[in-house]
Order: structure tokens, then C-alpha cells, then sequence
């Protein structure tokens, strides 16, 4: 389990106290890897991902589960249905579904080392997995796929970096890489954590002030710390879950500078790191269908209110 770097606390926006408030008061819903994203979260035998666990636990609300198997690797990102009219017309988002479903099933090129503009790292990791084996791929694609609807019924154009459709990865460079060429106006990394057992709650990583080889984060800091702030607010508050007990002092937001997808990136982007798969409390909600669903919503009205102004 790696720690984080460089954590830094920040104050979390009125809204979402509020509903933290609201939180504290009547109860939480009825129900990877250290803090990290692009981390090389080990994954117990008995908590790796198999093949045969293609379908999403808890899909109680008739969306399609994410767990179909990979087709051969495409290069090409995962583009949106033509744009709808709405607010978010002519705004570009870019979702990044963290991991990849068949990464387990090629050691050697996701533990290929790639620059990330500070230092080298694993091109890829698995991702972590619930106790009972769900892994961290099929969780965040899911809710990448639940996120991308409403982006775009309010009229965004989204580019998943990758929807099933690569036998592996891609690299943390590349995931950057297609917010970039993307041009996004806001890009966001879905992710799940890997922490002990108590740990629980959700933290949103923002990228630090880096300026380094390939990696130059100052013009994104401010934009990528507000895009933040506001999913931060607009998850506790539609999902009524906690900010993290263990990274954040209770803000539920962390900035870093060791992530090769936010020290790559040239668009204003954040990862989530939505709950903890090895606790079983988080676990139960991870594993909701209809809790993911809120947790989709959550984001997308971040960053509709990001977005937005």
C-alpha cells in the first residue's frame, strides 16, 4: 500500500458541509492501493480479479453491468454519441475509468515503466478488489458509464480513455495524454481505494504544483482545485457519504504530486477515489447498483456546476 506524497488540505465548499451536515445527522445511506490512483496496489490472492466475474454485484436498477469481456486493444478513445442540446453544449469531458478489467492477465506490459514527467512508474496496475473479489476495473467502469449518460443529456461531449475495448491499460501517460488532445474542458478519474479495513469514505486528488521534465501542472492547479472542491460537495451531498476518515482531515480532498495522470495533464482534471473496497461497510455501498448510480450523479453535478461557472 503506497502513501501519498504530498497531501494538502483544503477547505471544502459550503455545500458540501452542508450536506455532510445532514450526513452526521440522520446516518449514511442503508446500505487502492494506499490513497493512491495509478498506484501499484497489490491485490491478495483471495481478492484477485478472475475472468468468470464479469457481472456487476448489486445491479438493481437495470443498467447494463461493466464486465464484458475486453475486445482487442483499440488506441482509439471510447467517443460519445453526437452531442444533445442542453448547457453543456460544446463543452468536451473526459472520463478515465481507472484500471482496466484484463490488466491481471498481462504482468508484462502494464508493469512496463513509463515517464511521468517527475520519475518513472508501472504503466498500468490492476486496482484493487472488495474481499469477496469484485474488482476495482469492473467498479469504475460501471460508474463511467453511468456518468457519461448524464454528461451527455446535458449536452457534453465525452471521450472515455478506454470502455472495454483494450486487452489492457492504457498507461497513465496515454490516460493524460487524451485529455490533452481532447482539449477537455474538465477531465476526471474514477477510482475505488485500497485501504485497511476502518478506513472509509471518499477523497477527491487534486494535482499540485509541479514543473518538472514533461510534467507542468501550474496552469492547472487553481481550475483543478475548484473542479474538485465542487465534486467533493456534490458527492457528499447526492450520495450522503462521508469524506474519507484517513486522508483529508475530513475534507475529503487531497493534492498530490506523484500521479502521472495529473502531472501529465494540460486540462484541469481530478481523480475520485469513490470509497474503500477493503472495508465492508464501503464495500456494500461500492458494490450498489443504485448507490453507484448516486455516486455517478454526485460527479456529474460537480462537474456541471464546474463547468458552468
Amino acid at each position: 500500500m503506497r502513501r501519498p506524497l504530498t497531501v494538502a488540505v483544503a477547505t471544502l465548499v459550503p455545500g458540501a458541509l452542508l450536506g455532510w451536515g445532514v450526513y452526521a445527522a440522520v446516518g449514511g445511506p442503508d446500505d487502492g492501493d494506499g490513497g493512491g490512483a495509478d498506484r501499484a496496489g497489490a491485490v491478495p490472492t483471495s481478492a484477485a480479479p478472475s475472468a468468470s466475474a464479469s457481472a456487476a454485484p448489486g445491479d438493481d436498477d437495470g443498467k447494463k453491468p461493466a464486465g464484458s469481456s475486453p475486445a482487442p486493444t483499440s488506441k482509439k478513445p471510447s467517443a460519445s454519441q453526437p452531442a444533445a442540446p442542453g448547457p453543456l453544449k460544446g463543452k468536451v469531458v473526459v472520463i478515465d475509468p481507472g484500471h482496466n478489467p484484463a490488466n491481471f492477465q498481462h504482468a508484462t506490459e502494464i508493469n512496463r515503466k513509463v515517464n511521468v514527467g517527475t520519475h518513472w512508474k508501472e504503466c498500468d496496475t490492476t486496482g484493487t478488489a472488495t474481499n469477496a473479489g469484485w474488482p476495482e476495473a469492473k467498479f469504475t467502469l460501471d460508474v463511467a458509464h453511468r456518468l457519461r449518460d448524464l454528461l451527455e443529456e446535458q449536452g457534453a461531449t465525452v471521450k472515455l480513455t478506454q470502455d472495454g475495448d483494450r486487452s489492457f491499460g492504457p498507461c497513465v501517460d496515454e490516460r493524460a495524454r487524451i485529455g490533452n488532445e481532447a482539449k477537455a474542458d474538465a477531465a476526471i478519474s474514477i477510482h475505488a481505494d485500497g485501504s485497511g479495513a476502518g478506513n472509509r469514505g471518499f477523497h477527491v486528488i487534486m494535482p499540485g504544483a509541479v514543473h518538472d521534465g514533461a510534467a507542468d501542472t501550474r496552469a492547472i492547479v487553481a481550475p483543478s482545485a475548484e473542479l474538485g472542491k465542487r465534486v467533493a460537495g456534490s458527492f457528499v451531498r447526492v450520495t450522503g457519504t462521508a469524506p474519507s476518515n484517513y486522508l483529508g482531515d475530513g475534507t475529503g480532498l487531497v493534492t498530490r504530486t506523484d500521479l502521472g495522470g495529473l502531472n501529465l495533464s494540460t486540462v484541469p482534471k481530478v481523480f475520485i477515489e469513490c470509497g474503500n473496497m477493503r472495508d465492508s461497510t464501503d464495500a456494500a455501498l461500492l458494490t450498489s447498483g443504485s448507490w453507484r448510480q448516486k455516486a455517478a450523479e454526485g460527479m456529474s453535478e460537480g462537474i456541471v456546476s464546474f463547468l458552468r461557472g
